[in-house]
């Protein structure tokens, strides 16, 4: 099999309302909607996403910029491809766009070797399990009232979800744990509730509304501080009881690396087009394996169910419906959890009739 040619498509695909984080405002996302054809019929397919959009033609560029590396390659030489890429971005950086773009061809490559085989990717990596615990993420947000916030939070349940996220970072100790409050006696004992910080707080005021949330028994508190300071997470790591969850921001195995060594985290939480695609994803997965980690996987919800079916280690996938209207298949949630598909490659594939709706 010989990749005959790449192709991507831009889309833009509105939120159902705008939303705001302590660093984010968010009216939609874009996405490069990459697909890689062969000579015996098969695409590979992946994308890459920008917030609202912004920058989505440098995104389509830097991807479109690789052809040379792929046109006549065997995609069963994924690693090969990996490496190349990698080395070609030396003189302009291991971080940002460009492993951005080396992410979404990695990932669509994988995608072919499944279709290649007639087999789900997790089946190909080692399969663990067929299912995985998921959590609510798109929803309850910092731009939420408190009745907003816990109307949300009991459809999320009524939907069947047993775990969601909320947003904190405000700067106010005493109105983030009223909501945190508010959501805790909206859904009970018996659902997990997460909290991302969104990277706004120093390390003191982490640490001060951090002891402040204890009695509500929370899963983890995530990127507490900014991603960069990683002393700063160590310090609300080591000073806290509730777990810290973080690593989203980090790009590659080597700044894991860094973040492990300096215990920033207990919880690393791998994204999929930062990390470097599948390949490194499961590079992070083993590492973090071998210092008694677990990962949760951040956003990319459909692309990563893969991972979290081959790494026994994965705690959880964070359910991110964005990207869901792009795609022919359903997630499947049963009993709070996500059912990992046995269909072949990542098991999604792209709508033709939703490119053209999204179509920029």
């Amino acid at each position: 099999m010989k990749i005959t040619r790449i192709r991507t498509e831009l889309v833009e695909v509105p939120l159902d309302k705008p939303i705001a984080t302590a660093i984010h405002s968010l009216h939609s996302v874009g996405c490069v909607l990459l697909s890689i054809e062969t000579d015996e019929g098969l695409v590979g397919e992946a994308y890459a996403f920008s917030i609202n959009a912004v920058r989505l033609k440098a995104f389509d560029e830097m991807i479109t910029s690789f052809d040379h590396q792929l046109i006549g390659k065997d995609p069963h030489y994924v690693e090969a491809i990996w490496q190349n890429i990698w080395k070609e971005i030396n003189p302009i950086g291991h971080r940002g766009m460009s492993v951005s773009a080396l992410s979404t061809i990695d990932t669509a490559c994988w995608d072919l070797i499944g279709k290649a085989a007639n087999k789900p990717l997790h089946h190909l990596f080692g399969a663990c399990r067929d299912s995985i615990k998921t959590y609510a993420s798109a929803g309850l947000w910092l731009s939420q009232t408190i009745d907003e916030l816990q109307a949300e939070a009991a459809d999320f349940i009524e939907q069947g979800f047993r775990g969601m996220k909320m947003r904190l970072g405000s700067g106010n100790t005493s109105a983030d744990v009223e909501r945190v409050k508010a959501v805790r006696e909206s859904i009970g004992d018996n659902i997990e509730l997460m909290v991302d910080l969104n990277q706004a707080l120093t390390p003191k005021a982490a640490i001060q509304l951090g002891r402040s949330l204890e009695e509500f028994n929370l899963t983890w508190i995530e990127e507490p501080v900014a991603a960069y300071d990683l002393k700063g997470h160590a310090k609300v790591t080591q000073t806290l009881d509730t777990p810290i969850a973080s690593g989203e921001t980090e790009y590659n195995r080597f700044a894991m690396q860094q973040m492990i060594e300096q215990c920033s985290c207990d919880i690393l939480m791998p994204d999929l087009q930062r990390i470097g695609g599948l390949t490194e994803m499961r590079n992070v997965a083993a590492l973090a394996s071998a210092n008694n980690m677990p990962i949760s996987t951040h956003i990319f919800t459909e692309q990563s169910l893969c991972i979290a079916g081959s790494a026994s280690n994965c705690i959880s996938v964070e359910h991110i419906p964005w990207y869901s209207p792009l795609f022919r298949e359903d997630l499947v949630l049963e009993e709070g959890k996500l059912v990992i598909p046995n269909r072949p490659g990542l098991g999604f594939t792209f709508d033709p009739q939703a490119i053209k709706r999204y179509a920029i």
